[in-house]
């Protein structure tokens, strides 16, 4: 089409009528050829415009070479093209106006108003037009209107005309005068005029029409007739709407949920499939699924979102909480009622489902309110009065708990796991809370987002965003002091710096991380070299670690570290838990279960192995399995619930793309094997106890005793626990008056080699 041109026409005319009744129909405007000439561009349609008389039309013809079009102030644009005789004169200095014109300018005929030529931009073709229909006489008899047929007749009619919201016109279909007001004009580009909606009809343009009741115009076939354009912008850009690290899961959303409201319903209906009408987010607790739910909202045309909290439409009343979730539901009923396949889409978010919508019959109140709950909502979804305008988005954290027929396709049938980002989503998600602060200068050079990113493995958005908060306080608090806060801040010296943000994250800790304190404490003495033997059984478990990372998807890795009590076994796995990196290191043991029933325990298991498989690479350590199998030699006796429960973890693939190392202790090692646990385990090792050359080792790196004394303590260790060795060592540091503290950590007071040969008779003794 080449360059458009850019010099503009403007001058005053006077109003005056169409020509001809018949002219009305048009919804053109009419005037002299010189007047004509006044808006054309030199070099482009002088010659055009040669040889035609002096009446012309404006007419619907949109010409390739001549690009431009011309408006008077009240926004209603008139198109220059191919020209048409007017049986009767227009004079020049005038524009003919129909009665609807001048009533959407607010002129009369004889008043003067400024004409001026309109240049459109690019991409100004609708890509959308709603128009409401009425008759131009009232009273009309009822009339059936076929969307599709309309549709035809008005992109012919009006093809090249540019519209307006706004903007009232006649038309003529089947013997009957109608009048269309637009309501709704969607560019292509979604780049409105100065503000105003309006564009140029196209071959492509979709027309909605709508009708009220009163009118007595029944619109037929409207679903074939159009599409609407659902979100308000073409591309998406997460990080400016907040959103880090969810790239993946929102294209699974997008497919999954409005690929099929964005083509036209045409092409759906030849397809047989149907819109997804509900969706569940779910995922550990402050991963953004909220926040995703949310946005999806705001990027949505139309209707805003209602979003509910689960327990808000419970009530106490008898039929009062089945009414709330109908109300829920009323405004896209009518929509549906009135407006057919036109009605735009009405998005319904539940968060915390789980807390309304539990398995029917699971709960005990008595009352039957969440069972009716769910009922009402399976009928509003997918049932006999089911709604085709709506999106229902549940989120939570505890899929389990949601009943079953709510998960089913038709329902909340598309199920996207929002979970713990990775190191490039941490980047982005750390850029997003950081943003503001860099725009505004308060980040300190030093600042590695990067670095922070990697050493926040496990951390969800929430957790983040908790760090950039704790490090602003850190930041904020330099400037404070606590003798006179009423002095004034110099806020240009304000920096947010790298040491504020490692202080932070030492202060805010991953609920899915590893537990440093707990595996601390569960080798409370640390760890020393034990000699080759257990320094080979850490080299062989580690070569397991570097297996799990490298590992296709399959069973997890298992190792069974066996050895009599005392050897040193939960010391080895916390330190190999420790020593593996990786983001989430759990520990299982009699201790952290204490109290529970048999069931209760189950459930925390389940949990712990659960939570592992939200992490790429993990470590669960089970303690003492015997233990935790409540085994008693009396009968023998042991819970057979918790060992299926076991059985199946060990057995049972980790969820693609994560990765999983189960080290288990045992002190008993045949039992494990009557109950079918050894042969779980793909790799056993046994941890000795200490010899003689080994506890010298050991008591030379603790250094409490001279070297005179050393000899003789290391020749009484054989055969001893590692853990026995530092229980005597406490006993004879305490018998020197002495805590054991200075004994282990001052070289030059060292134990008396008689009370720790006493206290280890005495120790040995009781065994």
């Amino acid at each position: 089409m080449g360059s458009r041109p850019e010099s503009s026409a403007v001058t005053t005319m006077t109003v005056t009528s169409t020509p001809e009744t018949s002219l009305a129909f048009t919804n053109l405007a009419y005037c002299s050829s010189s007047d004509l000439r006044q808006f054309a561009v030199p070099g482009t349609a002088d010659h055009f415009l040669a040889n035609v008389a002096d009446v012309f039309i404006l007419s619907l013809s949109y010409p390739f070479f001549l690009p431009y079009h011309c408006g008077f102030s009240s926004d209603i644009i008139v198109c220059l093209g191919d020209f048409t005789l007017v049986p009767r004169r227009i004079h020049d200095g005038t524009i003919a106006l129909n009665a609807i014109q001048r009533r959407h300018a607010r002129v009369s005929t004889d008043d003067n108003v400024t004409v001026t030529r309109f240049v459109p931009p690019e991409n100004f073709d609708l890509t959308l037009l709603a128009l409401e229909l009425e008759f131009v006489k009232k009273g009309t008899k009822n009339e059936e209107v076929d969307a599709v047929q309309l549709s035809t007749q008005l992109r012919t009619k009006f093809i090249y005309q540019v519209l307006t919201v706004g903007q009232r016109a006649t038309f003529e279909y089947h013997g009957n005068n109608y009048i269309f007001t637009v309501n709704r004009a969607v560019l292509e580009a979604e780049n409105q005029s100065n503000g105003i909606e309006r564009g140029m009809i196209s071959e492509d343009t979709y027309f909605v029409f709508e009708a009220s009741n009163a009118t007595g115009i029944k619109i037929i076939n409207q679903k074939d007739a159009a599409t609407s354009k659902i979100f308000k912008e073409k591309e998406f850009n997460l990080q400016s709407l907040g959103i880090g690290g969810l790239k993946a899961e929102f294209v699974d959303i997008f497919r999954r949920a409005f690929a099929s409201r964005i083509f036209p319903p045409r092409i759906r209906n030849r397809l047989g499939g149907k819109h997804v009408k509900g969706m569940l987010l779910y995922g550990p607790p402050g991963t953004g699924k909220t926040l995703m739910a949310r946005q999806i909202g705001k990027m949505l045309n139309g209707k805003e979102p209602k979003i509910v909290n689960g327990p808000e439409v419970l009530s106490k009343f008898v039929g009062e909480t089945e009414k709330n979730v109908r109300d829920l539901f009323a405004d896209a009923e009518n929509d549906q009622r009135t407006l057919g396949d036109a009605s735009e889409l009405h998005v319904i978010i539940f968060d915390e489902i789980d807390a309304i919508c539990k398995a029917r019959g699971s709960s005990r109140d008595g009352t039957g309110v969440h069972d009716s709950l769910v009922n009402q909502l399976l009928t509003k979804i997918d049932g006999v009065e089911a709604l085709d305008n709506i999106l229902l988005i549940g989120m939570t954290n505890r899929k389990d708990m949601i009943d079953e027929a709510l998960l089913r396709p038709g329902r909340l049938e598309v199920h996207i796991e929002i979970g713990l980002p990775d190191d490039a989503g941490r980047l982005e998600i750390l850029q997003i809370h950081t943003k503001m602060m860099k725009e505004n200068s308060f980040l300190a050079p030093d600042v590695n987002l990067q670095e922070l990113a990697a050493r926040t493995k496990n951390y969800s958005g929430a957790e983040l965003e908790g760090i950039v908060k704790s490090a602003i306080s850190f930041a904020l608090n330099k400037h404070l002091s606590m003798e006179d806060l009423s002095k004034p801040v110099d806020e240009e010296n304000i920096k947010v710096t790298m040491e504020d943000f490692l202080q932070g994250l030492s202060e805010v800790k991953p609920a899915f991380g590893a537990s440093p304190k707990d595996l601390e404490l569960s080798r409370p003495k640390g760890f020393v070299d034990c000699g080759d033997r257990e320094r080979l059984i850490y080299e062989r478990v580690m070569y397991l670690v570097e297996q799990v990372k490298v590992n296709e998807r399959g069973p997890p890795v298992t190792c069974l570290l066996e050895g009599p009590s005392g050897s040193g076994k939960t010391a080895l796995a916390a330190t190999i838990g420790i020593d593996s990196e990786f983001p989430y290191v759990k520990i299982v043991s009699a201790v952290t279960m204490n109290g529970l029933h048999e069931s209760k325990k189950c459930a925390h298991i389940t949990k712990v192995f659960e939570d592992a498989y939200k992490s790429p690479h993990s470590i669960v350590i089970l303690d003492k399995i015997e233990r935790l199998l409540d085994y008693t030699e009396i009968g023998p006796r042991f819970s057979n619930e918790i060992t299926h429960t076991l059985l199946n973890f060990l057995e049972q693939s980790p969820p693609e793309g994560n990765k999983l190392l189960v080290l288990g202790t045992t002190s008993n090692v045949t039992f494990l094997k009557a109950v079918g646990l050894r042969n779980a385990f793909s790799v056993t090792y046994s941890v000795p106890l200490l010899r003689t050359e080994e506890a010298k080792k050991v008591l030379e790196q603790l250094n409490v005793f001279s070297e005179d004394d050393i000899d003789e303590a290391a020749q009484a260790l054989n055969d001893v626990p590692i853990k026995q060795l530092y229980t005597v060592i406490e006993m004879a540091a305490q018998r020197d008056g002495r805590s054991k503290e200075a004994i282990v950590y001052n070289r030059e007071e060292k134990l008396n080699i008689t009370h720790f040969l006493n206290c280890l008779e005495e120790v040995t003794a009781d065994i």
